[in-house]
């Protein structure tokens, strides 16, 4: 009895962290002259999760965000949009290496403007509005997790 309960606490701990909502969450590092920030980010990496991003969500916490990924497809100009999204975030576009291309801040709920890149990206994170001017996040500055080749 005592293995079985060490096994399934064992598989427990191999889980990876989700949200109230049960999304699996993977850690996430902003590297900026202020600091290391670390973040919980959910994954966008195929073309449902990318195009759903967090429409219909509540305001993202603080230390949470969302990552959208294209693997394997080459960075080009990214275009994103506010479409059924509630609250206010800030859009960082990301180069294969993970720095910063350039941030849209405070980017307008609901609004179905296209918010360019201004450069090549093939990774984008997601904050609630205000995140990276708190942290001192600028264009340069490098996000640490595994999608991005260091």
């Amino acid at each position: 009895m005592a293995a079985a309960a060490l096994l399934v606490l064992a598989a427990c701990g191999s889980a990876p962290p989700v949200d109230a909502d049960g999304q699996a969450l993977e850690p996430l590092t902003i590297v900026t002259a202020s600091g290391r920030h670390a973040f919980m980010v959910e994954i966008a990496d195929d073309e449902p999760e990318r195009e759903r991003g967090l429409m219909y969500r509540e305001p993202l916490p603080a230390d949470r965000g969302m990552l959208f990924q294209w693997p394997g497809e080459p960075a080009r100009e990214q275009g994103f949009w506010m479409r059924n999204t509630p609250s206010s975030l800030d859009i960082l576009y990301l180069s294969p290496d993970g720095r910063i291309v350039s941030i849209a801040p405070h980017a307008t709920p609901m609004s179905e403007s296209t918010i360019p890149s201004n450069g090549p990206a093939n990774g984008v994170l997601e904050l609630r509005a205000g995140r990276a001017q708190e942290i001192g996040a600028r264009a340069g500055d490098r996000i640490e997790h595994p999608y991005f080749k260091q």
